[in-house]
């Protein structure tokens, strides 16, 4: 007996354009990928950027790459709604990577032009930056499943709690306390409506909630002003994306010491990328992954060619988008909106409407997020990766405070000297070798975390040669890279590998002693410790439940 066909097999497949729920939507969507355009508009003109680059080039070339993957999800939704013969298909939401954001504008964009004072080379490193993240993802669509084998998962999330907690909200979190009439409101709100289980104003988006709440404080603080608004009227206009090879091409010769931190975190969009498509499948929506990376990647690429520097890539919030009974139109009208955003150079604009205040906590929000993530993800006995990883984040965001606050003094850590900080009890030369590269070094000393505490000796010998190698060439732990200054202990490239070499030895050690013993340790999926021949189980204390 043939199995009955599906009861919205009658309508062939055709997907409304728009349908009720799209409304509340794309107001959640749109209200998240608006802050994220704010964010970066008012991180750069801040530093000092022109604002003619950042609204003019930058912003059209991100609303181009929204486009794009918005288009695209949208045509795979119909897609699978022709070939399931289903009406209730909802397309996956797009927009940039919020952590991105930060990495690239805190760890590339700004520093080169602090040092520089040239926005047209620090932008370009930027793009080639973005370019990178594109192109691993991009590469990664076809091996993936080869590169998170080679990355535990909880040394990811563990290195992206870092950046969560450091990178995105420690900053905004200051940023509140300084104007607390209008953050503090909205962080409570932000505690409400997204922690909590009992909305303020539930039927009101709570995207938009933050904004007005936030926005009507400020005005009526007088921390914004008419005259801020007309001198943003002046870059309103219209502003066509621009190809910006020339831009991209001048990155490429001095973009080498910033590209670490695009691997880690290219490897994290990738496994966030699939987990919000195995959301989506979770909610009834099967799309197969390598077709959407591949648009993600291509579209990120794209967007770097075209002045753009930070990725996109698949939204969270599939499953609330469906509950909210949404379809193509939310995903569709988003990218639509913000091409148009920064087509007509509207960015510059909303940032004097609408207050870095009022932002800041949903900033703190997504940094908390990602670093509760990590923990409510990584099993028990690995919890001290986590920690472990957070410290080279720490030290980063410690050395740029240091730096920056001797900066406003009128002097440099190299005038006032490392001898005489470390006396103060800064202790700045560990802070400044263990935050240089923090991206690459709370990956690898995570994965030596981890294979100490799982027992696997051989792959934590490899990555404590590799750290070795990298320390050496100054890819880690060093200001720029380059080989040391001379052959000695006493330089800072040779003491380092000499260090994580011996950590490797150490690793080989007690390969080594496993095979003399015959002892193996292995975690089962309750990550209870068992033990094979040689140790009394009385010796070993499982972990605490």
């Amino acid at each position: 007996m043939s199995a009955p066909a599906p009861a919205s097999v009658s309508t062939a497949g055709q997907l409304k354009w728009w349908k009720k729920g799209d409304i509340a939507a794309f107001f959640a969507l749109f209200t998240n990928n608006l802050t994220n355009i704010i964010t970066f508009t008012a991180l750069l003109t801040m530093a000092g950027l022109p604002v003619d680059m950042v609204v003019g080039r930058i912003a059209p070339a991100f609303g181009l790459a929204i486009l794009l993957t918005s288009s695209m999800y949208v045509w795979f939704a119909k897609r699978l709604a022709a070939k399931e013969g289903r009406d209730d298909v909802v397309a996956l939401p797009s927009g940039p990577s919020a952590p991105s954001i930060f990495t690239v504008t805190f760890l590339v964009i700004l520093p080169v032009y602090s040092t520089t004072q040239d926005a047209e080379l620090a932008v370009g490193i930027g793009l080639v930056w973005g370019f990178l993240e594109g192109l691993i993802l991009f590469v990664g669509s076809f091996f993936g499943d080869l590169l998170r084998r080679a990355v535990p998962r909880s040394v990811l999330l563990a290195c992206l709690a870092g950046l969560g907690l450091l990178l995105l909200a420690m900053n905004p979190m200051l940023q509140s306390f300084q104007f607390p009439v209008v953050a503090f409101v909205v962080l409570t709100l932000v505690l409400m409506n997204w922690f909590g289980r009992s909305p303020f104003l539930g039927r009101v988006p709570t995207g938009l909630l933050l904004l007005i709440v936030g926005t009507a404080a400020a005005w009526a603080f007088g921390l914004q002003t008419p005259e801020a608004v007309q001198a943003a009227l002046v870059h309103a206009g219209w502003h066509p994306p621009q190809v910006s090879i020339t831009n991209f091409i001048d990155g490429v010769a001095h973009a080498g010491p910033f590209l670490a931190s695009a691997v880690p975190l290219a490897l994290a969009n990738y496994v966030f990328d699939l987990e919000n498509i195995e959301a989506a499948e979770a909610a009834g929506d099967h799309y197969s992954a390598r077709p959407v990376m591949l648009v993600n990647g291509g579209a990120t690429m794209v967007g770097a060619l075209m002045g753009n520097p930070y990725p996109v890539t698949v939204y969270i919030g599939h499953t609330a988008y469906k509950e909210m009974g949404a379809g193509i139109g939310y995903t569709m009208l988003n990218g639509i909106t913000m091409f148009a955003v920064g087509l007509f150079g509207m960015s510059a604009l909303l940032l004097s409407v609408v207050p870095m205040a009022a932002i800041a906590p949903i900033l703190i929000y997504i940094g908390v997020v990602t670093a509760a993530q990590s923990v409510r993800e990584t099993p028990k006995v690995e919890l001290p990766v986590i920690f472990i990883a957070l410290f080279p984040w720490i030290a980063n965001w410690a050395n740029s405070l240091i730096n920056n606050t001797l900066k406003a003094a009128g002097t440099s850590t190299a005038e006032v000297g490392a001898d005489a900080l470390n006396h103060a009890g800064t202790y700045f030369a560990g802070i400044s070798t263990l935050g240089n590269g923090a991206p690459l070094s709370s990956l690898l000393w995570g994965m030596i975390a981890i294979f100490a505490i799982r027992n696997k000796p051989l792959q934590g010998a490899i990555i404590g040669a590799l750290a070795g190698v990298l320390s050496f060439f100054g890819v880690i732990h060093a200001h720029v890279p380059g080989l040391p200054e001379k052959f000695a202990l006493s330089d800072t490239h040779v003491m380092f590998l000499v260090a994580y070499l011996m950590v490797a030895v150490l690793f080989l050690a007690k390969w080594l002693q496993d095979r003399i013993t015959n002892e193996s340790v292995t975690f089962t999926a309750n990550d209870e410790i068992t033990l094979s021949n040689a140790v009394a189980p009385s010796l070993i204390q499982a972990p605490q439940r």
